[in-house]
């Protein structure tokens, strides 16, 4: 990432992206994931056409051209090309001459909302239709024979996976998963891709313990693939996020995982209470994004989500409404740090077990505790004790921070001498402690 505010960086290059029509599979969501990785190098995997991934197949590529409702004097009244949310999402091709008494079955608007188009989806099941406002609906002339044109076609082809691995210390994991299908929807979920390229970025930049490995997937049907793929190496996953929704309006609104307690859930309250802004938790429910799928029972992977206002609770959700000017660079640049600080408690957080548990080592002799008594502690010296107090395999960090009232970052410090010194040996908090 180039120098400057993040939150800019992340609003121009949403901007870009906004006119491209990506969808689960084909050509725009490859170039998505091509400008994408003129900010950070994206690994691509393919999953070709046809393959099955657990309960589901990999669908043929949707190409689209071109698609318009044209009057009999050749005026484009619905163009696919001035807003790609005026096509049903992998419609089947058409091209026939009609009444509005035919072409009415195929017309998706919001009457509640009559200046937005909506978005609509046909992925599984063979349709074609138009969106369009209630405005342009209204208008529509019965009496008029109207030009109907969808110029798409299914090809044999692949469904595209990015993804970017930064190794760290240890071979344990954290996940952070986006959805990049949406077309022309900024805050869902142009803003997950922004934010989570740039978190990438900016992580790479220093030393980590955990590894960190950022998925970038068309939602459902991306992640169940990518779980099928990677089966046998999820032990490694300590636990993930997922992000959505984080460009607009609103305070953050944190989903837990399945488990409810899980790592990721300790860390980010943690981290989302020390900003000293309002915030909101809610439980896992099984509907939203693909926390669904990491957290299905056969995985059970311990993944959350964050987001400012959840999908569905704005009435600019999956409408034109959703365009770059409902999204901010300030909003952006919040979502950033605050991630980059649940992420960061995720990093600093472990369990650590003493290699002398019977009484206090010996820490003067070490170095590590003033050297005349009756001049009350230092905070460092507060933090070692707290860390060897619940030294025992069973505590972690994040919950010695919360009994002792001592940050997560200090008592992190005091571990790291420790476990220099070799009075305790550390391993990152799996779903199990705490």
């Amino acid at each position: 990432m180039s120098d400057g505010d993040p939150g800019t960086h992340m609003h121009a290059l949403i901007r870009r992206l906004y006119p491209i029509c990506r969808s689960i599979t084909g050509p725009g969501l490859r170039e998505s994931l091509a400008i994408l990785s003129e900010v950070h190098p994206i690994r691509l995997m393919e999953v070709p056409s046809g393959a099955k991934v657990l309960d589901w197949i990999v669908p043929k590529e949707w190409v689209i051209r071109d698609a318009f409702i044209a009057s009999s004097r050749g005026q484009k009244i619905i163009d696919f090309k001035e807003h790609n949310l005026h096509v049903l999402n992998y419609s089947t091709p058409v091209r026939a001459h009609m009444r509005l008494a035919e072409l009415d079955a195929h017309l998706y608007s919001l009457p509640q909302q009559p200046s937005l188009i909506p978005y609509r989806t046909s992925y599984y099941s063979e349709q074609w239709g138009f969106c369009l406002s209630q405005r342009q609906r209204e208008a529509l002339d019965p009496a008029e024979t109207y030009e109907v044109v969808i110029d798409s076609d299914f090809q044999d082809g692949s469904m595209t996976l990015g993804e970017i691995v930064l190794p760290g210390a240890r071979e344990e994991e954290i996940l952070v998963s986006t959805h990049t299908c949406h077309p022309s929807l900024c805050n869902d979920n142009l803003s997950g891709m922004a934010v989570a390229v740039h978190l990438a970025t900016a992580i790479a930049a220093r030393p980590r313990r955990l590894t960190y490995r950022f998925l970038f997937a068309p939602g459902t049907i991306g992640s169940i693939a990518w779980l099928a793929l990677n089966e046998g190496r999820l032990s490694q996953i300590r636990g993930g996020l997922v992000i959505t929704s984080v460009g607009g309006k609103g305070e953050f609104t944190y989903k837990r995982s399945r488990r409810g307690d899980a790592p990721i859930d300790r860390a980010a309250r943690y981290a989302l209470q020390a900003r000293g802004l309002p915030f909101k938790e809610i439980p896992f429910h099984p509907y939203g994004y693909d926390e669904r799928q990491f957290c299905s029972p056969g995985f059970d992977l311990g993944v959350g989500r964050i987001s400012r206002t959840p999908h569905g609770e704005y009435p600019e959700y999956h409408t034109s409404g959703d365009d770059p000017d409902f999204v901010s660079a300030a909003a952006l640049a919040d979502a950033f740090a605050a991630i980059s600080q649940i992420l960061e408690a995720t990093e600093l957080d472990r369990v650590c077990r003493s290699l002398n548990p019977k009484g206090e080592p010996q820490l003067g002799k070490r170095g590590l505790y003033r050297d005349l008594a009756g001049e009350g502690l230092a905070i460092d010296e507060l933090s070692l004790l707290w860390v060897l107090a619940y030294s025992d395999s069973r505590h972690s960090l994040l919950e010695v921070a919360n009994l002792a009232g001592l940050p997560l970052a200090r008592l992190a410090r005091a571990a790291d001498q420790l476990e220099r010194h070799r009075l305790v040996v550390t391993c990152p908090v799996s779903s199990d402690h705490g």
